[in-house]
């Protein structure tokens, strides 16, 4: 038994010492420019260390109720549930492939009573009694010894699956936290655009109520009577549609949040987009891509694939399996561990596959093209993100000036409303004169409304694309 004790001890050794036929990892060289785009559309960037995903989402959206509908959708979204069992369900995997590396050892104990009469053939006489017999055994089932590394690689194949998968959650909860921003957003823009078509109803039925009159009197025509009717009609069909989509956005942030929010938490007005930080630090380094989420996931698969191809290499080597049993009987328990009566038994096999049609030749090579295939969506998602930031920031760079040339084009369209109507009211114009000038102060309001709402979500848009959003 002092024998076989270090024999037992040096297996998980042997096993984990194994060499590895894991192909060396390089990481693939960014297949995008060094530094981030810069030009006529894009704000201008300095030199820097960019950290936006340091920046926790709580600092990022400063309204207070913003806040609260994020921490409900991250605490009841169903798909974010969903995303974070499959990490446990990964995580287990890779235990379970773990303790493949380790020999299973069972153990068994057991007792049996024979009662009966024993006659003795000289004297012939008899006795009668009861023989008890008591064992105790450990024994060691088929384990394969892994001296090709077959086993561990496909052990650092499953924890790099469960990295990938780890990542994959956080970036679903970014992408979670940037959806309920903008679907936040959205509704408050749509309610800011219910309010402009009620608003435009209500002057617009103002208006066929003097129309009428002015006809009554002799002073209008028919004609200008029905101008005006088309206009309430079109603002009505506004304020339905309009109605209607406040109450899609209602549902869709719903949706987001895994319950309905409540309506204290909803925002009344876009305003001019202040519920969240209008700037972030953003550099000229390309770099600060490699730490998006989506980007770390394809390349934890990367490492999984390229360790898979260790493990289909050591496939084409022979397998060494061992089993053992050792174990004690006695016919009285108490003097069933004296010296003695220890027995142990051992055995190995060594199995080498010599034809099998080329199945594990194409499982090899078949693990290669997974490998190059991961490579592939690696740089895929490098370039993926940098079309993400890139989009963001020249949307960024733009902005500014188009938020101002619709708030001018606003001003000066209610103001040519205004003079329109006073000339139209004075005899000077016609009906029609007032009319198209109504129409171009409504479409800028609500063009206002929408690049007051494209403005936000674009901050939005480059707060996740940079990495934002994963922390509180």
């Amino acid at each position: 038994m002092i024998r076989l004790r270090p024999l037992l001890a040096a297996l998980p050794a042997a096993s984990l010492a194994a060499c590895s036929m894991v192909p060396r990892y390089d990481q693939p060289a960014a297949p995008v420019p060094p530094a981030l785009p810069q030009g006529p559309a894009y704000p201008a960037l300095a030199a820097g260390e960019t950290r936006v995903d340091t920046i926790g989402w709580q600092a990022f959206f400063t309204d207070s109720r913003l806040q609260q509908v994020i921490a409900l959708a991250l605490a009841q979204n169903r798909d974010l549930r969903a995303t974070v069992a499959r990490v446990e369900q990964a995580r287990a995997q890779y235990r379970i492939q773990r303790a493949g590396q380790l020999p299973t050892i069972t153990a068994s104990a057991g007792a049996s009573a024979t009662h009966g009469t024993s006659t003795s053939g000289q004297v012939n006489t008899a006795s009668t009694g009861t023989t008890e017999i008591y064992s105790a055994s450990g024994s060691v089932s088929s384990f394969e010894l892994d001296l090709f590394g077959r086993k561990a690689a496909l052990s650092q194949a499953a924890f790099e699956t469960y990295l990938s998968s780890d990542e994959g959650r956080k970036s679903a909860q970014i992408a979670l936290v940037a959806e309920t921003a903008t679907a936040w957003l959205t509704h408050a823009a749509t309610a800011d655009a219910l309010s402009v078509a009620r608003e435009t109803l209500r002057s617009r039925e103002q208006t066929l109520s003097v129309s009428g009159k002015r006809e009554r009197e002799g002073i209008g025509t028919a004609l200008e009577v029905a101008q005006a009717q088309t206009q309430v009609d079109t603002a009505r069909a506004d304020v339905a549609d309009y109605t209607t989509s406040l109450a899609q956005a209602k549902n869709a942030l719903d949706l987001l949040a895994g319950a309905p929010v409540p309506v204290n938490l909803l925002p009344e007005t876009l305003g001019a987009g202040d519920q969240l930080r209008l700037s972030l630090p953003v550099g000229l380094d390309s770099t600060v891509l490699l730490r998006r989420p989506d980007v770390l996931s394809a390349e934890h698969t990367l490492k999984a694939a390229n360790a898979d191809v260790g493990a289909a290499r050591a496939a084409l080597f022979p397998s060494i399996s061992l089993t053992g049993l050792l174990g004690l009987a006695s016919d009285s328990l108490s003097g069933l561990f004296d010296g003695g009566l220890f027995r142990w038994s051992a055995s190995g096999t060594a199995a080498q596959t010599i034809f099998d049609g080329g199945a594990k030749a194409a499982s090899l090579a078949g693990a290669k093209a997974t490998r190059t295939a991961a490579v592939a969506t690696y740089e895929g998602a490098i370039q993926s993100a940098f079309r993400d930031v890139a989009d963001a920031l020249a949307r960024r760079g733009t902005i500014e000036a188009k938020l101002a040339a619709e708030q001018s084009l606003a001003d000066n369209a209610a103001k040519a409303a205004r003079i329109s109507q006073s000339r139209f009211s004075a005899g000077i114009a016609s009906y029609l004169e007032p009319l198209d000038a109504q129409r171009t102060a409504y479409s800028a309001r609500q063009a206002l409304v929408a690049a007051r709402l494209q403005r936000a979500t674009n901050m939005v848009t480059l707060y996740r694309v940079l990495g934002g959003g994963l922390t509180p």
